[in-house]
């Protein structure tokens, strides 16, 4: 099968990605762009570019009859879904074959079974993976966790049983908190995937999170391409990732390899997939899911083995066979080198990195060996409320760890986007840190979340300074050159520079010292208190979602509440959803 025109069902830097990969495969490409996408870089990068009418996910990127429709109009005989969105939607993977088209990805039967998660657990059970307690079917109710905790003890992980990323998961080490936990697992899954069901597990104390690449054609041969170590995440979702993983031993590594490979093939998997597992401070690795679709940190893979993953789908897809096997033979590429993938996501690190919306002034990405940059935005572009946080990724290749985190170093340093706020300055924190920097990886899933403060960073006394928009000056002093970060105010509005205005302090406080205010734009979800209700300060007040995730909106003082907004309200900063007296 010969692949012409491929659609690409996906927007942002992924979207882009698989634009630049098909142009390499001569493919032509066909984007789509929901309202608040128009005139974004992947509708640029591809060869065509098809509006959809709306804004939210589920009118636009989630639309399979309008999506269908332009693939028909584009003359498409492909589609790739890139990643989240309709990627693991195996009834999506069917209503494109059945419409004569192909799909670049794993077959809707395998993302059915591997997709939901209880049956996958069977999978890995079934071919001797080790695994963590949990519930062999979904569970109806919070009562259920509640029942489960009691018997294993918590901490509990409550997982959408068809959910991923991050999102539809929350790990619980409070009785009083399962119900709330369990509700909002349901919601946020059924936002973002379509499905609401939970299923439980016990959750292992301080776990790492290493997973496997996997690949497999048609023709039988499935390799494992390394492993990465995603450990660097807040509130589960990733944030750096590296690969190989260290800090693992050649036992622990094989039994992750070996064990990636058996589940994708006791399923018969084809195409681009990840296994993930757990590895918990005591050594013991169990399996968490597995992932069918491209993940968002394929880049860093690519770098340390040389396999372009995006273009092994579209060969996969095509019925070839892969093209990394040496010789015919059914042999792992090697590992060259250590990388690092640094995801700068548009999100507040003073504000517990709340979703940050806006407009892009300036990207200036870094440049350098081993540097490379993905990313679907340049200087003017707009960082929409409706879909994720991510901007771009830097990934840093060199020939060993030490040499990688020094790369890594300098492009953060040089990196600078300003315009809205992002996580560069946790991520030049990180790069110091010891729990990462240390060839033993102190590291665990949820230690930014428990330990991470945001520093000084280069050497700005007031942290709040970090986001300020700066213009570089250079001076020289005593013959030597010295680089000094001007605020851009102090700077008339006939100098060089077109004068810019610094963004707005999310969660700003309005005027009436009673107000109180969402941090960001985004949906309320649901209200945790009644009108009338007597709080306390830094009570969880209500549940907002943005960029497909929900976040609670603490009361700022004591007091007594009157609500002023309604479930289901669309908030941006500077409305008042209430007030307390």
């Amino acid at each position: 099968m010969k692949i012409n025109t491929v659609l690409i069902a996906n927007r942002g830097e992924i979207a882009v990605r698989i634009a630049r990969a098909a142009r390499d495969l001569g493919i032509k490409s066909i984007a789509i762009y929901s309202e608040a996408d128009a005139g974004a870089l992947h509708t640029q990068v591809a060869d065509e570019a098809y509006a959809l009418p709306g804004n939210t996910a589920a009118d636009t990127y989630m639309n399979v009859p309008a999506l269908l429709d332009i693939a028909v109009r584009a003359g498409a005989d492909a589609v790739h879904p890139g990643y989240g969105f309709l990627s693991e939607n195996a009834e999506f993977a069917r209503t494109v074959t059945d419409a004569g088209m192909i799909w670049v990805g794993p077959q809707p039967e395998a993302i059915e079974l591997l997709g939901d998660k209880i049956a996958a657990r069977r999978v890995a059970e079934e071919v001797g993976a080790p695994l963590a307690p949990g519930t062999s079917d979904p569970i109806d109710d919070w009562q259920e966790a509640h029942a489960f905790a009691e018997e294993h003890g918590l901490p509990i992980a409550i997982k959408a049983a068809y959910g991923g990323g991050g999102r539809g998961l929350k790990v619980v080490d409070n009785f009083d908190e399962i119900e709330g936990a369990f509700n909002s697992a349901g919601r946020e899954a059924q936002e973002a995937f379509g499905r609401a069901e939970c299923y439980v597990e016990k959750f292992l104390t301080n776990p790492r999170h290493v997973e496997a690449q996997v690949l497999a054609d048609t023709h039988g041969n499935v390799v494992v391409l390394g492993t990465r170590d995603c450990s660097t995440q807040r509130r589960f979702q990733k944030l750096i990732e590296e690969a190989p993983a260290p800090a693992l031993t050649d036992a622990q590594r094989n039994g992750i390899h070996e064990g990636a490979r058996a589940i994708c093939a006791k399923v018969g998997y084809t195409g681009a997939g990840t296994v993930e597992y757990i590895v918990s401070e005591d050594g013991t690795i169990s399996f968490l899911e597995v992932n069918t679709r491209v993940q968002v940190e394929h880049p860093v893979t690519e770098v340390v083995t040389g396999v372009d993953i995006i273009a092994e789908q579209f060969r996969i897809a095509a019925g070839e066979k892969l093209s990394c096997i040496q010789d015919g033979e059914n042999i792992d590429p090697e590992i060259h080198g250590h990388a690092f993938e640094f995801r700068i996501n548009a999100e507040d690190i003073l504000n517990g990195f709340a979703p940050c919306p806006g407009t892009i002034v300036s990207f200036e990405p870094p440049t350098g060996p081993g540097i490379r940059v993905d990313s679907a935005v340049r200087n003017g572009s707009i960082i929409p409320p409706y879909y994720d946080s991510l901007v771009a990724k830097l990934i840093v290749w060199g020939p060993n760890r030490e040499v990688a985190l020094n790369r890594a170093r300098q492009a953060l340093r040089e990196f600078d986007i300003t315009g809205v706020r992002t996580v560069l300055p946790f991520h030049r924190d990180m790069v110091d840190e010891p729990a990462l920097v240390s060839n033993d990886l102190g590291l665990y899933t949820d230690w930014v979340d428990h330990n991470y403060r945001p520093s000084a960073a280069n050497q700005v006394e007031n942290v709040e300074a970090i986001y300020n928009q700066r213009r570089n000056v250079a001076v020289e002093i005593d013959g030597k050159l010295v680089n000094i970060g001007v605020p851009v105010e102090f700077f008339s509005a006939n100098a060089s520079a077109s004068p810019q205005t610094a963004p707005s302090t999310a969660g700003a406080q309005a005027a009436d010292d009673n107000a109180v205010t969402s941090p960001f734009e985004a949906n309320l979800v649901a209200w945790n208190v009644s009108d009338g209700d007597s709080v306390e300060e830094g009570d969880a007040i209500a549940t907002v979602e943005a960029m497909k995730m929900e976040s609670a909106i603490k009361a700022p003082r004591t007091g007594t509440i009157k609500l002023l907004a309604s479930e289901g309200d669309r908030l941006d900063s500077a409305t008042v959803i209430a007030t307390i007296d």
